[in-house]
């Protein structure tokens, strides 16, 4: 007989999925708290990109593409008044060593910021991720209760008769016509043979007598009867 199986929706999913979405929201919100800390601390510099610069020239750092910009111009200046020296190459009294190394201090703090940034971005981006994540495993967890009708078997392992009578009788195999056995011909009686074997005609030193067909009163052939 059939049988009825009810799948139930996985326990703690829903759970998951709260839990996942806080997450991301905290993520959200911490990426969000820190871009805005790091772009006011540069804006309170005042510091604005230099007019040779090769993009965003005369607009204020504020951002991470403005700092990585005004980055390029110091190392550009830095390098113009050292010859094309580093900080590492110049000489201990060369007195532009001294102009070298503050550049590359503020390289280094732009360079940061820039980094800075872009961790900010990183963390909003999966924040949006886990929260998209967790409503999909609620939605999926919050559904009803699925009710399966599965096939009974039989103890030998058979599809029950009540299963049997829903298939129809449309899917029942039709049993096979046996092959049908040709019949032998019977053979027809053997004639007595009248030749006597060769070894009986050697012992009497006659040819066998031929039996006749003639009736023993019948007239001999061509003659009359006798009186």
């Amino acid at each position: 007989m059939s049988s009825t199986v009810t799948v139930h929706p996985t326990k703690g999913v829903r759970g998951i999925g709260l839990v996942t979405i806080v997450a991301g929201i905290v993520m959200i919100l911490a990426g969000l708290g820190v871009w805005v800390v790091v772009s006011q601390t540069l804006a309170d510099e005042e510091i604005t990109v230099s007019e040779d610069a090769s993009m965003f020239a005369g607009q204020q750092v504020t951002g991470p593409f403005t700092a990585y910009a005004q980055a390029e111009v110091i190392n550009k200046h830095a390098l113009e008044a050292s010859e094309g020296q580093t900080y590492a190459q110049l000489e201990q009294d060369d007195p532009t060593r001294e102009t070298v190394m503050n550049a590359s201090f503020l390289r280094a703090s732009l360079f940061t910021s820039v980094v800075a940034f872009g961790v900010c971005a990183l963390v909003i981006g999966l924040g949006i991720l886990f929260i998209l994540l967790g409503g999909a495993l609620r939605k999926l967890a919050g559904g009803p209760r699925v009710v399966v009708d599965s096939p009974g078997y039989t103890s030998s392992g058979d599809l029950s008769d009540a299963r049997r009578a829903d298939r129809g009788e449309a899917e029942r195999p039709t049993s096979p016509t046996p092959p049908t056995t040709p019949t032998t011909p019977t053979p027809p009686p053997e004639r007595p043979s009248t030749r006597t074997p060769p070894g009986e005609a050697g012992t009497t030193g006659r040819a066998p007598e031929v039996p006749s067909s003639r009736p023993p009163d019948a007239p001999p052939a061509g003659g009359s009867p006798s009186a």
